[in-house]
């Protein structure tokens, strides 16, 4: 194994390594039945938004959250930290699904969901690293420079985003991205939400759920309104388990690095960094001064089974490792002090939805595949409006009430999910050798949101 990869298996991040261990104390179960205004399924980042927005809307209601772990246990405490205003589907299949005003409105919230975030982290006094330096996205082949190019010209057509072309022309700055330390944010948004009145019971595993109540091992809560906020862990629940498949992200973080490297990488603080390669790799500046570089290439597992030992996989943290020195050769001795996973929910057409059935009174929101750190905001605010009946123009974006098919049973899901990994890989190494745009990912392009 290579020296400068060491386990650190005892934390599930270099978020919560970071953030201590004490700061992670259990909240209490739920101790019997109770009763609740809303319950919330689901100690992620949407249903604590949800519950902060529901809270500001009506500082009253009984807002209940049920936690199967502890807050930020899952995807919204382990993320690559961006604040982004990406978004699942990309504005062109946006449009070619709901139309051309519809897809500059859900651009104009998500690029405006990155500033409320940062809104309410100052205002709560959330101490989470929020620094908004916008995210480099590097061309490093002539098909990635072509990528680039039209990615310019399309986000002008729709007028929103502002990307643009730097003077290092293998450059493209985004400014739409804030750099966070996801575990800070989380916890931060749990303790303001139990300031606000909300109880949080961890350690309380949802078993199922139908309109009014809401079953656990612990008791039942009673609820007018219910929100399924369980993102990727969805496949673990009989209800959810085909609504969203479990995909494997997988992240490394190195040792602070020195002011003068960062100056050589020509990365900011604040600034986030990827590159137009089609196997996903994602990376920011932490505070700190280290890199927390991620991507995806981990398998999809057989049934949408989710276990903890899915969170490492040595060769999918050398692959990591090694997209890093490439992308940044001066990194070749730079020590990698954790690595570490877990699994984001994809839905079937690769579309974030979130809706609420007002006769059942159950929400659901999430099928992020991986954009729900900022989306999990919009969400909440969403959610909020549609169950207090405070309508805004966020009731009318197109992602409200928006419904994936189910994903196909064994061994189809299981086929089809990991060929999509491997043509991913293909088309990378298609356009290093062919120096043009990849006709295998024109080809999956449908069915991976674009």
């Amino acid at each position: 194994m290579d020296p400068t990869l060491t386990d650190n298996a005892s934390h599930p991040s270099l978020w919560m390594d970071t953030l201590g261990r004490d700061a992670v104390g259990l909240r209490e179960p739920l101790a019997g039945d109770t009763e609740a205004d809303v319950a919330i399924i689901g100690g992620g980042l949407t249903g604590l938004w949800s519950a902060y927005y529901l809270l500001q809307h009506r500082p009253d209601l009984r807002v209940v959250v049920l936690e199967k772990r502890f807050a930020g246990f899952g995807a919204s405490g382990r993320n690559g930290g961006w604040c982004s205003a990406l978004f699942p589907k990309s504005a062109s299949a946006l449009e070619r699904r709901h139309g051309f005003a519809a897809a500059v409105a859900m651009r104009r919230a998500m690029v405006d969901t990155v500033d409320e975030v940062g809104r309410v982290v100052t205002a709560e006094g959330i101490d989470c690293d929020f620094l908004k330096g916008g995210t480099l996205l590097f061309a490093r082949t002539p098909a990635q420079l072509s990528s680039a190019r039209a990615d310019v010209v399309e986000s002008t057509r729709f007028g929103v985003d502002e990307l643009r072309m730097l003077a290092d022309p293998d450059r493209v700055l985004d400014p739409s991205c804030a750099r966070v330390h996801p575990a800070k944010l989380v916890r931060g948004v749990a303790e303001v939400v139990e300031r606000l009145g909300a109880v949080i019971h961890e350690a309380t595993t949802v078993t199922s759920w139908q309109p009014g109540v809401v079953t656990t091992d612990r008791g039942a809560v009673r609820a007018g309104s219910i929100i399924v906020a369980t993102e990727g862990y969805g496949a673990a629940i009989a209800q959810t388990h085909r609504s969203v498949l479990p995909l494997y992200s997988l992240m490394i973080a190195t040792e602070p690095l020195p002011d003068a490297l960062w100056e050589e990488l020509g990365i900011e603080h604040g600034q986030t960094f990827s590159d137009y390669r089609h196997l996903l790799i994602y990376g920011q500046r932490t505070a700190d001064n280290r890199i927390a570089f991620g991507g995806r290439g981990a398998r999809y597992h057989w049934g949408s089974s989710i276990r903890s030992d899915y969170d490492r996989s040595t060769r999918v943290f050398h692959h990591l490792r090694e997209a890093l020195v490439d992308l940044f050769p001066q990194l070749a001795d730079v020590a990698v002090t954790h690595s570490w996973g877990g699994p984001l929910g994809v839905p079937r057409d690769w579309h974030a939805a979130v809706r609420y059935d007002e006769h059942t009174g159950i929400g659901w929101a999430g099928g992020y595949v991986g954009d729900g750190l900022s989306t999990t905001n919009l969400a909440g605010r969403t959610l909020a409006e549609l169950i207090t009946g405070e309508r805004t123009e966020l009731s009318e974006l197109p992602w409200v009430g928006h419904r994936s098919r189910d994903w196909e049973r064994e061994p189809l899901r299981f086929l089809g999910a990991n060929a999509g990994l491997l043509a991913m890989s293909a088309a990378d190494i298609e356009e290093r050798v062919t120096k043009r745009p990849s006709l295998v990912a024109r080809a999956m392009g449908p069915l991976v949101g674009q």
